[in-house]
């Protein structure tokens, strides 16, 4: 293992899914030396895909790490799933790494999931290359692909080798530009490239005009420093069925992706909320400790790990640790390096190291350890993942199971940052949440094979929610005299309507002392119980002010739940003044579809009140097409799918905004809620 900083390399392999991330990485470890044979995800033998449920469904379904040395480099690697349901994964790597190798299939080109993580490489401010693999297929236009990589990304798309004898090898185009490609011409490769890094050194350019070349070896610090800046994203060209390419893309790695004092800076912020500021961590081995858990492992045999990304210090085996802004720190009892399945004990982590410890009940995902009360308060910027859409309501078959349930479900809320599990009280309903149908059907998987829980599925009910349109008053006295102390409790208040997404504001405006400070939190209290389920149809109630501005208090009989009441029944009555409606969850969705199907499928969309927004092309005869939909007009939309494309169509969802439901459709549920509260009563 390197022991020093400026040997290691962190790289995560993303992209869409059958685009050979898995072999890809099971080739580079073969090729490094760090396993003898080459497994295949057909056999279920690789070293990424190492769980009985990724052999069983040939996918990756969460991320992998591995490691290994060329040529004195310490190649840290994150392997990570494809599939749009399980996005979450891939987006927990970013914050993992320097680079971000985003793996492009040759024969399908741009993908859904290629955008996607061009984009959130990005963001998060993360050097990015790409690799066309499967470049020996057949029925593979590359001259098109690169050049439509360069149309979608910009003109940093630059390749750095080029195919060459039928695509059976590659040449290099920056460090020894000599030989020829299958297409374009390696000079010309060569000068593109130059002529993009000078361009991030003024003085270097100057030196390149007047010499008409330089050495790449004068080129490495503002090449690294154009990958930092976005300003170049190199494209190098496997396969990683037959090894080639391969040799040249682990050359590119050790030479020229950057170790981690050369990447961006981690995104850590010092405070919380707008008082936030940016804080630097510098990766020095003799500084305090700063690690950022990006992945959370619930171990059947070994127990619950915290997988994380060693950004400042050196952690030790027997060191202290404290979690996020925890008082008490843990000892490092054991300290380990993950080799797909295997963890394998080492004395400390450096850097730019990826490492685990085990069994400590207080790591969460994205908790920041440190040895040092000096970096409390500090966390990584949250990472941006896509609205959990898809759910299903369970309950177990077996009563006396509820428990177990409970217990199974928030280890795997632990493990997968887009699982998402909701208790709703209004629909006395357990609502597990995912991206998707195979998201969910994993999940359901795991609960039956790994934990022997049966259970039932359904559809959830829609989450619907209420909103006012006008502003209103409303005013309650709730007086009771009970023979010895009553209660007496009076409010006053307005509702005002709040932009779509602000959620709730409560204002105090009591003058005079007319309802004494004690009792404000009582009022609000009552007023919150009514966001619970609003008086129309039940559902919660969103996107509102209310102010309180005026009432009376008794100096003996004014008591905590008389406010609350008091509260509570001004609330309804001004939410029924004030024009309530229903609105209901609109989402994005993104179809891929054979292009012969666009026209039953638009067709299809606007039956659901859906609008379509936009098409487009893609290669293999297949097209995407984006739009709006309710989500209650979804719950049939897998098998349709299936059914209009022969099985050929995806599409992926997320919560795009909330709008009103049509009149007839709010008359339903509101009829539905009166008529399901005169049976309680």
């Amino acid at each position: 293992m390197a022991r020093n900083v400026e040997a290691i390399r962190s790289v995560a392999l993303v992209g869409h899914f059958d685009v050979g991330k898995t072999t890809l990485a099971e080739m580079l470890l073969h090729r490094a030396g760090a396993i003898g044979g080459v497994g295949t995800v057909e056999r279920g033998d690789t070293v990424c895909d190492f769980d009985p449920m990724e052999r069983e469904y040939r996918h990756s379904l969460q991320a992998s790490l591995v490691h290994f040395t060329h040529q004195q480099a310490a190649i840290e690697m994150i392997d990570t799933p494809g599939y749009p349901d399980f996005i979450g994964h891939a987006i927990c790597a970013l914050a993992a790494v320097d680079t971000a190798l985003i793996v492009v299939n040759a024969v399908n080109g741009i993908e859904l999931n290629t955008s996607r993580m061009m984009a959130w490489a990005a963001e998060r401010k993360l050097c990015r290359m790409i690799i066309i693999n499967k470049m020996d297929a057949e029925r593979v236009d590359l001259p098109g692909l690169l050049a439509q990589l360069q149309a979608a990304f910009g003109k940093e798309v630059l390749p750095i080798n080029l195919p060459a004898q039928s695509a059976t090898a590659v040449v290099d185009c920056f460090f020894n530009p000599a030989g020829d490609a299958d297409f374009s011409s390696v000079a010309e490769a060569h000068r593109a490239l130059v002529d993009q890094v000078v361009e991030v050194d003024e003085a270097l350019m100057a030196t390149y005009l007047e010499q008409g070349d330089i050495a790449p070896e004068q080129l490495h610090a503002p090449f690294e420093q154009a990958l930092r800046e976005g300003h170049i994203i190199p494209v190098c060209f496997t396969s990683s069925r037959t090894g080639v390419g391969i040799d040249a893309l682990l050359d590119v790695l050790v030479r020229l992706a950057p170790h981690p004092r050369e990447g961006n800076p981690p995104l850590f912020l010092k405070g919380e909320g707008n008082a936030a500021q940016p804080f630097r961590a510098t990766a020095d081995p003799s500084g305090h400790v700063l690690a950022h858990v990006f992945k959370v492992v619930m171990d059947p045999f070994v127990g619950k790990m915290g997988v994380f990304r060693v950004h400042q210090g050196t952690i030790s085996k027997d060191s202290q640790l404290f979690v996020g802004d925890g008082r008490k720190p843990f000892k490092v009892g054991h300290l380990f390096k993950v080799q797909g399945k295997h963890y394998v004990e080492v004395e400390q982590l450096i850097p730019g190291e990826l490492g685990a410890v085990a069994k400590v009940e207080e790591l969460v995902f994205d908790a920041v350890l440190h040895d040092s009360h000096d970096e409390d308060h500090i966390h990584l910027q949250p990472l941006t993942f896509p609205a959990p859409m898809f759910g299903l309501a369970i309950e177990p078959k077996r009563r006396g199971d509820e428990q177990r349930i409970a217990e199974v479900l928030h280890k795997l809320q632990q493990e997968d940052p887009c699982f998402q599990v909701e208790q709703l009280a209004h629909t006395h309903e357990t609502v597990i949440r995912g991206l998707g149908e195979l998201h969910m059907r994993v999940v359901l998987d795991k609960m039956t094979q790994q934990h022997r829980l049966e259970i039932t599925t359904q559809p959830p009910r829609i989450p619907y929610c209420e909103t006012i349109t006008q502003a209103a008053e409303g005013h309650h006295r709730h007086k009771k005299q009970t023979g010895g102390a009553g209660q007496f409790g009076e409010v006053m208040l307005r509702v005002e309507p709040q932009p779509r997404g602000q959620g709730f504001v409560f204002v105090d405006e009591v003058k005079g002392g007319v309802i004494p400070g004690q009792f404000i939190p009582s009022v609000e209290k009552g007023v919150r119980s009514v966001l619970e389920g609003g008086p129309l149809s039940g559902c919660p109630v969103v996107d509102l002010k209310v102010t309180v501005y005026d009432g009376k208090h008794h100096s003996v009989d004014s008591k905590d739940i008389a406010f609350q009441m008091a509260g509570r029944k001004a609330m309804i009555d001004a939410i029924k003044a004030a024009r309530p409606i229903v609105l209901e969850p609109v989402v994005r969705v993104e179809i891929t579809c054979p292009e012969a199907n666009l026209g039953d499928i638009t067709a299809d969309l606007t039956s659901r009140r859906g609008h379509v927004m936009g098409t487009q092309s893609q290669a293999q005869g297949m097209a995407s097409i984006w739009g709006q939909v309710p989500l209650s007009e979804l719950s049939n939309y897998p098998a349709r799918l299936k059914s209009m494309t022969a099985g050929r169509g995806s599409y992926v969802m997320a919560l795009a905004q909330y709008d009103a439901v049509p009149t007839e459709v709010q008359a339903r549920l509101a009829h539905e809620y009166q008529h399901h509260a005169n049976d309680e009563e």
